[in-house]
């Protein structure tokens, strides 16, 4: 079983992906590969997700998670389409506890002190920040690093390109999510070179 902090080992971003067609999923996950991004985070948002997490599980040295678990249901769905991780908008014990009954790594997210001290005493010492900018971005994330030295964030939430720097030069952010490299437009006409680029882009942010 990974641990979750070695995801940020791959790579400076997490591509957060909504899939609206199962036949854009396998092309994506190339496209993203293509461009030096293996970790994909795949949200459950849409009734194609989990059929997506299973094709693009197959794409060669794609590294691919399931998004937006929220249910112990959704852990055993995950798990069993072949996602190696999950991340949740939130943290519940609940869904830590399915999480690890399924042995499926848990990226959990949290927006403030408190529910950093609630997932950290269950064992959690990398976190996902989210909605990172509405909840205070960078100024929160330095904020937390003095109560919290041992804590590792993934912010996402409203980061681009041109603001993923500011965040991953903080000594307690070891990666970031971010929806920017699979924009809709792109993957309805099926840029997939677009998309590659844009994965490049990203891969470049940590040289």
């Amino acid at each position: 079983m990974l641990e979750t902090l070695s995801l940020a080992s791959h790579g400076p971003v997490i591509p957060v992906i909504v899939i609206q067609r199962l036949e854009d999923a396998v092309p994506l996950a190339e496209a993203l590969v293509a461009g030096g991004v293996k970790v994909l985070e795949v949200t459950l948002r849409t009734p194609v997700a989990l059929q997506a997490m299973e094709a693009m599980a197959k794409v060669p040295g794609a590294i691919v998670g399931a998004g937006t678990l929220r249910t112990p249901q959704d852990v055993t769905n995950a798990k069993n389409a072949g996602c190696q991780f999950g991340v949740s908008p939130g943290y519940t014990d609940a869904l830590a506890s399915a999480c690890k009954a399924e042995g499926l790594p848990l990226l959990p997210g949290v927006s403030t002190a408190s529910e950093v001290m609630q997932a950290n005493s269950a064992g959690f010492s990398f976190l996902k920040l989210f909605p990172a900018t509405a909840v205070g971005g960078v100024n929160l994330l330095k904020a937390l690093a003095g109560p919290f030295p041992d804590v590792a964030f993934c912010p996402t939430g409203g980061i681009s390109l041109q603001t993923a720097p500011d965040f991953l030069k903080l000594p307690n952010v070891k990666v970031c999510g971010g929806s920017w490299l699979t924009p809709q437009d792109a993957v309805d006409v099926k840029d997939w070179a677009r998309i590659t680029k844009l994965a490049a882009e990203a891969a470049a942010l940590r040289a």
